[in-house]
């Protein structure tokens, strides 16, 4: 199943943490923005899989976010959330571009339908290009052109630095042998050289996508296996 990175653009932060939680644990990479201003410079940078868009927000209408978005090229799937009941309000927002449209308060289980939905209809016959994008937190892996960013940072990763960071996020969560890793990466068997050299090269790939590589939160050490990368 592709990895699907969605992003929230909702000013309310209980309504907006609340559903990071839930989609998170659904198994999704969400990102929270809270003002259309902020959405939009997002998108333009990191553009995700699709786009949960809160009508009412402080800086300008979620209408004119989604107008704006469609304006800029954006295709991926946008789903409009509102309080309103009003019928005007819902037709005005598929005229703006929107894909679907769920009025508060809504049930978790609807909402994951009408996402999910949204992205078979939207990835179902892309899911080979779809497996060129690797998310991991918000570390995104471009396969096809080797290229890595953070946020909205670009990492300069030396080739092998991207072939490791690639083996861990393909087996994320899992606990990795050094010499797991020495086999999937530098093609050999281990020996005591190449074990260490994977300390030295997991130090400076560390030192790269860690925000504090002091205190990693993605790239952790497992006590007497080795390494595993998590969502951060």
């Amino acid at each position: 199943m592709p990895h699907y990175h969605l992003l929230v653009i909702e000013d309310d932060p209980a309504v907006a943490q609340s559903l990071q939680a839930a989609l998170t644990h659904e198994g999704y990479t969400v990102t929270w923005q809270s003002s259309g201003e902020a959405g939009l410079r997002f998108v333009q940078k990191t553009p995700p899989h699709l786009i949960l868009l809160d009508v009412r927000l402080p800086d300008r209408s979620g209408f004119d976010v989604c107008r704006q978005l469609r304006q800029q090229g954006v295709r991926q799937p946008i789903i409009m959330l509102t309080a309103q009941q009003d019928e005007l309000d819902k037709v005005l927002g598929l005229e703006m571009g929107a894909d679907d449209y769920i009025t508060k308060p809504y049930g978790l289980r609807e909402l994951l339908s009408r996402l999910r939905a949204q992205l078979r209809r939207a990835y179902g016959d892309f899911a080979a290009a779809e497996a060129n994008v690797i998310w991991v937190g918000d570390v995104r892996i471009d396969l096809t052109r080797s290229q890595v960013w953070r946020g909205e940072a670009p990492l300069n990763l030396t080739p092998i630095e991207f072939k490791l960071l690639v083996y861990l996020a393909r087996n994320r969560l899992q606990a990795l042998t050094r010499l797991q890793i020495v086999e999937a990466v530098w093609g050999h068997t281990a020996d005591p050289d190449s074990e260490r050299a994977v300390n030295v090269h997991i130090r400076r790939l560390r030192e790269k996508i860690e925000l504090d590589p002091a205190r990693p939160q993605m790239l952790l050490t497992v006590p007497g296996v080795g390494y595993r990368l998590v969502e951060g």
